[in-house]
């Protein structure tokens, strides 16, 4: 390939050099740099890339692309100024794999909570639907039926264009994506043509990064700024902030509610742990997921399906049958009479909603939650998640989630701020994660419900920067049918 045939779709100030050198890869990591690749040199939050140009000629970058020109400039190398190397990546990335995205039916899915749910259950959907499908989501990526690792909610532009490139040369229909603020902000969906989007929620979350609640709010707002006009935009009308999310958007304005009126009403009839009777645009159905946040998480699963050209009653007919995500509302039960719930509840609004349906669904025993915090994230969330669990417990152990480069106790001491001296008194604090949900387990009775929040589908704790083994439910399981 030539790099004069990637250069189309790609603003650009100046090109200096030959355009038409040959390429044969892209990349933004001066360590993956081989022989005749593009590299781009992006000013991320860590490094600035421009200080790796000259690594990356020396292994053998045949074009480097960036937003501030080195002095030194060897003439067999050709130099792409650009305003945003972050764009001209993702752009850059589009053109090399084909423009995968114009060749399948995009919807990207974004809020606080609910996108991993969203996105899964839209998968979920339309395989059963007969389609083949991609999922790119927290827990794994998907082309149809192979999974394939996640390591980040959205990939990198270049490791994004090339799963969507695997998708569409599959033969895959339709992608559904999970669309983070750190990928909006960093432009990693540039180059991405997307024919639906999804807001869920917004809630406090990534104030480490993103700095303000307004910082936070605008991120995800930028996705529906530059929906195109044929796409379809739908919008959780019982968040304060949906209406804001669409306010400046090109594409087709659709709601979703189960408090208002809206283009997809929903209203929950009864549930229990098994599930919920739902009241959808009037008709009933019958789901495997609870809570009301996965009632809104459905409405917009059926909101988005019918938008996509769907027949309402076969919607609902695969509905029914759709099973939770990993990790989300996972229930294990035992012969002792004790049912354990794990969850990735991680942020305040989570927590708070998970307890509610939790303490709604309980057959009056007592609710004991085991939580904690992540380290090296936002820390002003922290004592309000201990005072939110320990508001909607009847026993709170607080504990270690991924503690990261932090110690564990200077993240358990920052919860406990949100505790009154009286209430600290009564919390549990177990720094070991494995004892503190050991010491939940053994403090429960029949009838008892123990949640442990924050790590979900996790398989790992993440400790001074070393992955150890490490899964909620497993270990639960082992405890709880010994």
């Amino acid at each position: 390939m030539k790099l004069y045939e990637l250069l189309d779709y790609v603003p650009y100030k100046t090109c200096i050099g030959n355009d038409r050198v040959t390429v044969n890869s892209i990349t933004a990591n001066s360590k993956q740099v081989t022989p005749n690749a593009i590299f781009v040199a992006v000013k991320g939050t860590q490094a600035d890339g421009h200080a790796y140009i000259e690594n990356a000629i020396n292994q053998g970058a045949s074009v480097v692309v960036c937003q501030q020109l080195p002095h030194n400039r060897p003439q067999d190398v050709t130099f792409l100024h650009v305003e945003d190397s972050q764009e001209a990546l993702g752009n850059l990335a589009a053109a090399f794999y084909g423009y995968p995205s114009e060749k399948m039916i995009m919807v990207g899915v974004t809020g606080t909570n609910g996108k991993t749910t969203v996105a899964t259950l839209l998968y979920q959907l339309f395989r059963k639907l007969g389609h083949k499908v991609g999922l790119l989501s927290t827990v794994c990526n998907y082309i149809d039926d192979k999974p394939v690792a996640s390591t980040h909610t959205t990939p990198d532009a270049v490791q994004l264009h090339a799963l969507l490139a695997q998708m569409a040369d599959a033969g895959c229909r339709y992608a559904f994506m999970e669309v983070s603020s750190h990928a909006i902000d960093q432009k990693r969906i540039a180059g991405i043509c997307f024919d639906g989007g999804i807001f869920t929620n917004l809630t406090r979350d990534h104030l480490d990064y993103h700095k303000t609640f307004q910082g936070y709010l605008n991120a995800k707002k930028a996705f529906f700024d530059t929906l195109p006009a044929h796409a379809f935009a739908l919008t959780n009308a019982d968040d304060k902030n949906g209406k804001i999310m669409t306010q400046n958007t090109q594409a087709n304005v659709y709601t979703y509610s189960t408090l208002s009126p809206a283009d997809f009403k929903g209203k929950v009839l009864e549930q229990s742990i098994e599930g919920m009777l739902m009241n959808i645009n009037t008709k009933e159905v019958a789901v495997q997921l609870v809570g009301g946040y996965n009632a809104q998480n459905l409405l917009a699963v059926y909101g988005a399906a019918f938008l996509l050209h769907n027949n309402a009653e076969e919607i609902l007919r695969i509905m029914s049958g759709l099973k939770p995500v990993a990790g989300r509302l996972d229930t294990i039960y035992s012969d002792k009479g004790i049912t354990a719930v794990v969850d990735y509840a991680h942020t305040p609004d989570a927590v708070a909603n998970t307890l509610s349906t939790l303490q709604k669904i309980n057959k009056g025993g007592k609710l004991i939650t085991v939580i904690g915090c992540g380290g090296n994230r936002d820390k002003g969330k922290r004592p309000e998640m201990a005072r939110l669990a320990y508001k909607g417990s009847n026993l709170l152990i607080i504990t270690s989630d991924n503690p990261r480069f932090e110690k564990p106790g200077d993240i358990i001491n920052d919860m406990m701020q949100g505790l009154s001296e009286q209430e600290q008194d009564e919390v549990l604090c177990i720094e070991n994660r494995e004892q503190a949900i050991k010491t939940a387990v053994k403090m429960a009775k029949a009838g008892d419900l123990v949640f442990v929040a924050g790590k979900g589908h996790e398989n790992y704790q993440e400790i001074e920067g070393v992955k150890h083994p490490f899964n909620d439910k497993e270990l639960l399981q082992t405890l709880l049918n010994r």
